[in-house]
């Protein structure tokens, strides 16, 4: 899987690569049980602090996308990821309330929005109708 961080992005580098590790596994670029590279090594490639990389490596893990051994490593949760429940779903619309605001004070119709979100999430499934 390939990993691009933007060094110059408003984003925090570590959301950065939380957000495609997220993307990949939505994708199937990354499947249940695949390892990841450990946090030294990752750092290593991206050339970023490891710090940056535990930190998002550990908010993955509490989101359940990854496990971390001792002895396996980095590793997609084989598991699977836990599916959406009441809380989730209550998060979720907390986080996209204020882009939907800022796109209301914009000028994006309800309509245009509604269209982005569909390309995304045809995206995100037709990639992933691929793999299977």
């Amino acid at each position: 899987m390939y990993i691009h961080i933007d060094l110059e992005a408003e984003e925090p580098i570590y959301t950065q690569l939380k957000n495609q590790i997220i993307a990949g596994v939505a994708r199937k670029d990354l499947l249940l049980g695949e390892s990841l590279p450990s946090v030294r090594s990752m750092a290593s490639d991206l050339g970023i602090n490891l710090h940056t990389v535990n930190k998002a490596y550990q908010q993955l893990k509490q989101e359940g996308f990854i496990l971390i051994h001792r002895q396996r490593g980095v590793v997609i949760n084989p598991e699977g990821i836990p599916q959406a429940n009441d809380e989730y779903r209550k998060n979720l619309q907390k986080s996209l309330h204020p882009l939907i605001a800022e796109a209301v004070c914009r000028g994006v119709k309800e309509e245009e929005f509604n269209k982005m979100v569909k390309a995304i999430y045809e995206e995100l499934n037709h990639i992933k109708e691929d793999h299977e």
